[in-house]
């Protein structure tokens, strides 16, 4: 039997899941918390919480997540879930978005971006509805 003194590392991605992209590495938390799975005072926290702004960074519909980069200045990302997401459109990388946050279970160290609403659509990115067929393919982010 091994000792914890063997396997901090794998202790800690036990947890999540590294999504990579070119450039990119975030951490995906494990199990996701999505609206569904959100307890009633997480849900009532965030409804009463600011709204933000950023824009999307990145989002996977066929993962079903994504990161949103925050106009206040801060460096981290934020995790956004699929079930998050208000409205018609899929998100694509460079929209201007409002949400609220809050923290992943269990630590609650990390935030999670739910309440999700695009408020402006990048010009020249071709958008797609979320009753279109999804594509058999991951998209491929062009760095």
């Amino acid at each position: 039997m091994s000792s914890p003194q063997d396997i901090p590392q794998t202790q800690a991605l036990n947890s999540a899941q590294i999504s990579e992209s070119p450039g990119r590495r975030f951490l995906i938390p494990s199990p996701i918390p999505t609206r569904r799975t959100r307890t009633k005072s997480m849900s009532e926290r965030a409804a009463e919480g600011p709204t933000h702004k950023g824009v999307v960074k990145s989002f996977c519909r066929q993962r079903g997540h994504g990161f949103i980069h925050q106009e206040d200045g801060s460096k981290e990302d934020i995790f956004v879930h699929i079930s998050d997401i208000e409205g018609e459109w899929v998100p694509k990388e460079g929209d201007h978005v409002t949400f609220k946050t809050v923290c992943i279970p269990p630590r609650n160290e990390k935030l999670q971006a739910v309440h999700v609403v695009i408020t402006h659509l990048k010009p020249e990115v071709v958008h797609e509805r979320w009753d279109s067929p999804v594509p058999t393919t991951p998209e491929k982010s062009s760095d």
